[in-house]
């Protein structure tokens, strides 16, 4: 059985995010996006304490497909060192894990 992920970033803008989920669900590397935001963050860059309004993404993938999601990720990203996490989806409709495997499947790669 395929392994699936929800895989995670964040972006400065509804925009940035947007594109991003719209690249990944075209390339068939994410079955689908969500957009979520703004949200708040709060963080420690570059040694100092901050806070900030971002937009999270979160995409629903295979563990095969992983590696080729967050490379795609790290070279359109806006930022230079973006938050890209998966955590495993340990349980799920049938009907929904096969559409994500379907829609990311190498019979589904353009």
């Amino acid at each position: 059985m395929t392994e699936f992920v929800q895989v995670s970033t964040a972006t400065e803008t509804r925009e940035q995010a947007v594109r991003l989920a719209e690249s990944v669900v075209r390339g068939r590397l994410a079955a689908g996006a969500q957009v979520v935001g703004p949200v708040v963050s709060v963080f420690w860059h570059l040694g100092e304490f901050g806070t900030g309004e971002e937009w999270h993404l979160l995409l629903k993938a295979t563990t095969e497909r992983y590696p080729e999601l967050e490379a795609h990720l790290l070279e359109h990203h806006p930022w230079e060192k973006p938050e890209v996490c998966a955590v495993p989806i340990v349980a799920g409709s049938e009907a929904y894990l096969r559409w994500v495997a379907e829609s990311t499947g190498p019979q589904a790669t353009p």
